[in-house]
């Protein structure tokens, strides 16, 4: 099978991806005052030394009062510009392409870590700016009975942000990185504007679905000004929020996007209640997989699928059945930073070591050749004499 799509390039504008393989933004809630520590290089670094060929650095906020949590990274500033770069150039030295995601927590600001019990942050002397992380949205609903309610953004707040989100792009560009996506989901603070539930404003930022969309699309706008036409702009949607915004409504909006210069929508789901992120009663393999195929179908764009895509052969039928043009690995490659390295043994694929340092892939290599009946610690008991029997019917 080395004809595979999931181990084929794709150029989005001016960007050359070596496969479909991203690790998609993932909190790592570890930076202090916003700037990245060595976690954060050792985290996105292990991603991209396994092969995956795009790193999406975690949500990183374009105000101070966005931080979810004490340990956000922030973009608000141009004293993150040098830090950040340095996370941008490790990923490029392992041959991958770093991105960033910007992002506001909006109404879900100023919370404890998840493993810290998820909830609503308890003031100490130690949080210096506890009144000034005022936690903000469209309007002043909580988001849900365990959470405080936020306070509505002025009309001006809210052109202020779309100007600091157009600030945040350009330090990202300045950083080194080469693909942006905007965080749309989640019941953050953008989502928050598309959904009737939490935005229920009277002047052009409320109101109609239009005004609604207004937020995300002048903060669009406000990002390719500042974001350079040859570098590709990613944007996640929880395309089915399960509580009035769905795949329709997500692709009216993601045909507005490809007009302002996005190209790749991020599917995901859930996030503006407390309610699981799910299609239907249960969690299984592929479960957002149809919100993406929706979306790429209906308003001609391209893709990117996440939702419990596990194994190599699953992601490449996704590709295979135009599902997605990307597909996302988030918590199985924490579980596996070198799965992409391992779907392409799984796979078939013409040397599956050349695409990772050879400070590993080497030792692979050398020891693969030697015919002693071993196959990696990972494979999945079968894969093989099914893959196999696959090369022999075709």
């Amino acid at each position: 099978m080395s004809d595979t799509l999931l181990f084929s390039p794709l150029s989005i504008r001016g960007v050359t991806l070596k496969n479909r393989i991203v690790v998609p933004p993932m909190h790592q809630y570890s930076a202090e005052q916003g700037f990245p520590t060595d976690w954060h290089l050792m985290n996105a670094g292990k991603f991209a030394a396994g092969g995956t060929a795009l790193v999406i650095v975690e949500s990183t906020k374009v105000e101070r009062r966005g931080c979810g949590t004490v340990g956000d990274l922030g973009i608000w500033d141009d004293r993150f510009i040098e830090p950040l770069k340095r996370l941008a150039g490790f990923i490029k030295q392992q041959n991958a392409v770093p991105g960033i995601q910007l992002g506001h927590s909006g109404r879900k600001a100023r919370a404890s870590r998840p493993w810290e019990g998820d909830r609503p942050l308890q003031r100490t002397p130690e949080i210096e700016d506890w009144d000034a992380w005022t936690p903000v949205a469209p309007s002043a609903i909580a988001h849900s009975e365990r959470w405080p309610v936020p306070r509505a953004l002025e009309t001006a707040e809210v052109k202020d942000l779309v100007a600091a989100w157009g600030q945040a792009a350009r330090r990202a560009h300045q950083a080194g990185f080469e693909v942006l996506e905007l965080h749309g989901a989640h019941g953050y603070l953008v989502h928050e504007f598309l959904s009737e539930r939490s935005n229920q404003r009277s002047d052009a930022y409320g109101g109609s679905e239009a005004g609604r969309m207004r937020f995300l699309i002048e903060v669009t706008e406000a990002v390719r000004a500042h974001w350079p036409d040859h570098k590709p702009l990613f944007v996640r949607l929880s395309v089915e929020d399960h509580a009035g915004w769905g795949p329709q409504q997500s692709v009216r909006l993601a045909k507005i996007l490809k007009q302002k210069g996005v190209d790749v929508i991020d599917c995901s789901s859930g996030g503006i209640t407390e309610l699981a992120p799910i299609l239907g009663k249960e969690i299984k393999y592929n479960y957002q997989v149809p919100l993406a195929e929706y979306v790429r179908f209906h308003a001609d764009i391209m893709t990117m699928a996440v939702g419990l895509i596990i194994h190599g052969d699953q992601a490449e039928q996704i590709l295979r059945d135009k599902q997605a043009d990307l597909i996302a690995v988030g918590r199985e490659i924490l579980n596996n930073p070198n799965w992409p390295m391992d779907a392409a043994l799984k796979l078939g694929v013409d040397g599956p070591f050349r695409n990772v340092p050879p400070q590993f892939g080497y030792w692979l290599g050398t020891r693969a050749k030697r015919g002693f009946g071993t196959a990696p610690s990972t494979w999945q008991n079968g894969l093989a004499e099914r893959l196999a029997g696959d090369e022999k019917a075709s």
